[in-house]
């Protein structure tokens, strides 16, 4: 009464003193006490007693209002009243929408809660009374589930809330919702995602702990919800396929937990004659990111089921999502190819995970490069290392019986040459972070000398064993991190053994062909590799002889080319180790080097003294005959070896010491690669009259690879040989100089980038070479370059890269797509629009108009040069091989542009190619000019290039979860829509006109491209039906024309999609007449009619085109000059470039 009296009063609340916060005013006024329980305890009582029956509108008032408060007290009493049959379906109206409120609250578990222990119980009554409301109560989870909300999380609270109510029902009843869900699941998209969700939460109630084989026989409601879900994983939609596989994967849990076998559950993940394999390896290369993650999840928990041997499509497909651009995939992928691994090693399995997880190393994503060391060391390194303490028996015989499963396997894969530097950077990481036990080196040594001892059991001569494949690399490998683990006495005792044999082996290998010298060479250069390693742990003697002895052999000039590096790098670990200062070690080091030095020299001096005398032809003596000529051919065989060696060495001696001395060798290298010169060249000079090329090819390429590595430490040098690497490149007809030459040009770009710059337009021809190998290499090393920014996108560079897209081999197309899809999409994202019409004249080798670039003709020297190039890197023709190949390319440059580029290059595909043949820059009449028209109008039709508002909903990979995000939807969804506009106003008023403008020419030209134009108009245009009369204004002869040939299409569409229906496995059955045939009869006679009038399309300038008048301005169109429309389309701006460009 004070409070009112104060409101009615001003006065007093004024004179109160000065006016508090709002805060400090609840602080200081007592609350008053709440009359709303009291009141509501009160209506309850009363609800049962009042006569509400006779009143259902105020019956249904009070249910309401009961709901909004959350009186469950109150509903309660209205369904214990006497007139509850008629309350119950009010009751559950007004309770849906609290259980499906999307949010966790304690009003909605006590709605729920409500619905399980009030309303549910009603529907088991069975009298006869009852059963209007025992259906209602049936029907509440379907009713649930229809008006199911669409976001994630309040999806998942409806599906718990309907899962509650079901299981407080009988089993009927749940049956029923059973059946109601199958339905569901092939109803609208909506209802489809909502019944995968309620499937996986139905399967525990339909199959409880103790489900016997009558749960999943066949005609079962929980056999029949298993299949739903792996139906759906096939949905055409994106985010139904995505949840079901995720629920599959859940649903697989459990029924193992109910103990369903193996081979019953194979069978029911089954789709008709699809097995799961199948399935997961079409999902794996799905379109859609959240789809090929969920398949890669589920191949994580269902490999079991997978069975053995794992389909190698599906391990594939495995791989190639190791690469995929997402991270999310790639960690998904990883994950599910090394639980097959893990469970599976067998040796298809372990080739296909040696080929993904290793590569992993390089990711640029430090997680994802962390969990490959892991598990490289849980899945490789750990597994040798059980062999560490095993034991050989007396009756032991088979070495693979002796060690774990797969170890033996597993060592002979990872020496793969291809994944080596990946291995070989694992290791060093996971040295620097000491997680290498020295258990793996004992377990290594372990498993070489048991070989041995079982070889030597078998009383086999000692000649022809060789250690298990890897065994010895990866000991050197793991030995620098580990080197007090190494056995001084175990290295010994094998490299003598190694170089023993070695050496006893030459002549029978030279004679007999002996089959495992390549095998002990590769071991002994592992072994020199570990001695190394652990050089300063040798003692001082045994290490001043093992150096003496590497020096010898070194000298020797006879060993395999690929021991000479090893040889080189242990002598020179050897003498710093053997030397008491950094001082006396250089010394030391000079010493040998220059030994060696004089050597080489004194050996390819006499070899081409020899070979020079012999070419002159000279001698007077009589030729040799018999065994005298095989004796002068072996010593001159011999003599090459030797030179071949020499050479080699000084290579490989210059960069282990690039301070020594080589001015004896340059003139004798520079007699050798200059040889093949056409230029004559005085005969009375060493070798003047010889031609190492053709006389010993194998010395002209190591000739030119030594005087390589002399020009990475020697500059002056470099500055005269580089043009002569660039010429040699371009003319050798030898694929492994080619080669050779290719990985030193890429060395000198690095170290020499200003010298090599300027050959770049040169050394990029090398990506079209014949051999693939060749290309290959070319492709990898430049895109290194490009990455490291030695390299710029300029100029030809990106044009010439573009046919790497469609090469021959599939390595090479592989490696393209991801350099032009994830590398060159982050780091130059604008370059493929602003080189995209270029593109297209250079594919074509169309030179006769301006989008050509200027760079092409500064690209190579001289005109003759300047047209191979050209050439080199076009794919002409108009047969269907070269278009498909051009497409491909296009189709590749498009999907890395946004919308907002894809509108501005069809308007400039529109404005510079188009409304170039209208102007006459452009001519159609050469084949060249005809295939640029061409492709610029299958670009302009070909779906990558429609813009439709999904477009940038597909561009977020991973937002197919079900609705999350309702503002970002809603963005997306406007952004959608103003493309969409921008899209038709750009059609409108740019490519219309043009188009006109175009018809008109190559119809009085009787072109073969008036159809392709014909096609493309109909491609685009076919999203805009009801607007033909807006577009299309200004010719509505074209108007008519179009709308017949879409009419006669989608009419011969619907015909051959119902002739496919109708026909049965022995024929097809006669079709009915299609109603629409007679309106498309119709609309012909009518267009028929008009075009035999003699009635040709109007020129351009004749028409009233008021949408384009009112935006490019008043100005009369004149037919003597150039169109107005297509002056001011030639005016827009480009987009910014990237620095790149």
């Amino acid at each position: 009464r004070k409070a009112a009296t104060d409101t009615h009063n001003p006065s007093a609340a004024s004179d109160s003193g000065p006016r508090k916060r709002k805060n400090q005013r609840q602080q200081a006024a007592p609350r008053s006490p709440s009359f709303l329980p009291q009141a509501l305890s009160l209506l309850a009582d009363a609800a049962g007693r009042l006569p509400l029956g006779e009143h259902p509108d105020a019956l249904r008032s009070l249910i309401d209002t009961a709901a909004e408060l959350a009186a469950f007290n109150v509903l309660a009493a209205v369904l214990g009243s006497r007139y509850h049959a008629e309350a119950v379906q009010d009751v559950i109206r007004a309770l849906v929408p609290l259980v499906l409120s999307g949010a966790k609250s304690a009003a909605r578990s006590s709605a729920v809660e409500f619905l399980v222990r009030k309303i549910v119980p009603l529907g088991a009554d069975e009298e006869g009374e009852e059963e209007g409301i025992r259906k209602l109560v049936g029907y509440l989870p379907r009713l649930l589930a229809a008006k199911a909300p669409e976001k994630s999380e309040a999806r998942g609270l409806a599906v718990e809330a309907i899962v509650e109510v079901v299981q407080a029902m009988e089993p009927l009843q749940r049956e029923g919702f059973a059946a109601y869900l199958v339905a569901m699941s092939r109803g609208k998209a909506k209802g489809r995602l909502f019944a995968v969700d309620m499937v996986l939460a139905m399967l525990p109630v339909l199959l409880p702990l103790e489900i016997d084989d009558s749960g999943l026989q066949d005609g079962s409601w929980g056999l029949k919800c298993v299949q739903v879900l792996v139906e759906r994983c096939s949905d055409s939609a994106g985010a139904v396929r995505a949840r079901a596989l995720t629920n599959a994967a859940h649903a697989l849990d459990v029924l193992s937990e109910r103990g369903v076998e193996v081979d019953r559950l194979q069978e029911v993940m089954k789709i008709g004659d699809m097995g799961l394999g199948e399935l997961l390896r079409r999902r794996c290369i799905d379109d859609k990111a959240a789809v090929r993650k969920a398949a890669l999840v589920l191949i994580t928990k269902a490999i079991g089921l997978v069975g053995r041997p794992v389909d190698e499509s599906l391990l594939a497909a495995m791989g190639a999502a190791c690469s995929d651009p997402l991270v999310t995939i790639r960690k998904a992928a990883l994950a599910a190819i090394s639980e097959v691994f893990r469970k599976f090693p067998d040796e298809s399995v372990t080739k296909e995970w040696l080929q993904a997880v290793p590569s992993l190393m390089i990711d640029s994503e430090t997680s994802i490069q962390e969990e490959c060391e892991n598990l490289f060391l849980e899945l490789v390194l750990n597994r040798v290392c059980q062999a560490a303490n095993l034991k050989l028996d007396d009756d032991s015989v088979n070495l693979e019986e002796l060690f774990p499963d797969g170890t033996l396997d597993l060592l002979k894969s990872i020496c793969d040459g291809e994944v080596v530097p990946c291995i070989k950077r694992i290791c060093a990481s996971l040295g620097k972070k000491k997680k290498l036990r020295p258990l793996l080196a004992s377990s290594l040594q372990n498993i070489i000398t048991i070989s041995e001892t079982l070889w030597l059991r078998s009383s086999k001569p000692i000649e022809n064993w060789t250690a298990p494949a890897g065994a010895w690399w990866l000991l050197s490998e793991v030995s620098s991190f580990a080197p007090k683990s190494v056995n001084w006495k175990f290295l010994s005792h094998h490299w003598k053994l190694l170089d023993n044999v070695g050496q006893e082996g030459k002549g029978k290998a030279s004679s007999e062909g002996e089959p495992n010298s390549a095998l002990w060479a590769v071991d002994r250069v592992s072994l020199l590799q570990t001695i190394s390693n652990v050089s300063m742990e040798l003692p001082v003697e045994p290490a001043a002889e093992l150096a003496h002895s590497l020096l010898t052999r070194i000298e020797n000039f006879d060993m395999n080319l690929s021991e000479v590096d090893a040889h080189v790098k242990s002598l020179k670990t050897l003498c710093k180790r053997k030397a008491k200062t950094a001082k006396e070690a250089e010394a030391l080091i000079m010493k040998w080097v220059q030994q060696l030095i004089n050597k080489a020299v004194d050996s390819l001096e006499t070899y081409i003294k020899g070979t020079s005398q012999d070419s002159r032809g000279c001698s007077y003596n009589t030729p040799l005959t018999g065994k005298f000529k095989g004796r002068k051919e072996a010593s001159t065989s011999k003599e090459m070896s030797e030179a071949v060696i020499a050479v080699f060495t000084v290579g490989s001696v210059i960069l282990a010491c690039p301070d020594a001395s080589v001015q004896g060798i340059i003139p004798l290298l520079h007699t050798v690669i200059t040889s093949g010169n056409p230029e004559p060249r005085p005969t009375m000079l060493a070798g003047g009259a010889v031609s190492f090329n053709e006389v010993a090819p194998s010395l002209y390429i190591q000739s030119w690879d030594t005087m390589a590595k002399i020009c990475l430490v020697d500059d002056k040098l470099a500055k005269r040989y580089i043009p002569l690497f660039v010429q040699e490149l371009e003319r050798s007809d030898l694929a492994t100089l080619r080669n050779n030459i290719m990985i030193a040009m890429a060395d000198f770009y690095v170290r020499y980038t200003a010298l090599v710059d300027c050959y770049m337009s040169k050394i990029t021809k090398v990506l079209r070479d014949p051999c693939e190998v060749v290309r290959r290499q070319t492709f990898v090393l430049l895109a290194k370059l490009l990455q490291r920014d030695y390299v710029k996108w300029r100029g030809v560079l990106f044009l010439r890269f573009l046919p790497s897209l469609v090469d021959e081999s599939d390595k090479i197309r592989h490696l393209a797509d991801y350099l032009f899809g994830s590398i060159l999409k982050a780091k130059a994202p604008l370059l493929a629009y602003n080189s995209f019409i270029e593109a297209i004249y250079v594919l074509n080798n169309c030179t006769g108009h301006g989008g050509y670039s200027e760079s092409q003709s500064q690209s190579s020297q001289g005109s003759q040069s300047s047209d191979r190039g050209q050439t080199l890197f076009a794919i002409r023709g108009t047969d269907e091989r070269s278009r498909s190949k051009r497409m491909h390319i296009y189709v590749s440059l498009l999907k890395q542009m946004a919308p907002e580029h894809l509108l501005a290059t069809s308007a400039k595909l529109c404005a510079e190619i188009l409304a170039g043949v209208c102007d006459g820059l452009l001519s159609v009449d050469d084949a060249a000019g005809r295939a640029v028209v061409q492709d610029a109008l299958q670009i302009l039709a070909c779906k990558e290039m429609r813009i439709h508002p999904s477009i940038l909903a597909d561009n977020s990979e991973m937002d197919d979860d079900g609705g999350d995000g309702g503002t970002a939807n809603a963005l997306q969804a406007a952004k959608g829509r103003a493309v969409t506009q921008v899209a038709k106003k750009n059609l409108i008023q740019i490519a219309i006109p043009i188009f006109i403008e175009l018809k008109r020419l190559l119809e009085s030209k009787n072109s073969p491209l008036t159809g392709c134009l014909m096609e493309c108009l109909r491609a685009l245009l076919k999203d805009y039906k009801n607007e033909f009369d807006e577009i299309l204004v200004a010719d509505k002869q074209l108007q008519k024309e179009l709308l017949y040939d879409m009419q006669k299409f989608e009419a011969g569409k619907g015909k051959s999609s119902r002739e496919g229906e109708a026909a049965g496995p022995s024929g097809s059955s006669p079709a009915a007449p299609d109603p629409s045939d007679a309106a498309t009869k119709a609309t012909a006679r009518s267009v028929l009619k008009e075009m035999n009038r003699n009635v040709p399309t109007p020129p351009l300038h004749t028409m009233s085109v008021p949408k384009v008048k009112s935006v490019l301005g008043t100005g009369a169109l004149s037919g003597s000059r150039r169109p107005a429309i297509l002056e001011s389309v030639r005016r827009l701006e480009p987009f910014g470039s990237d620095d790149e460009n």
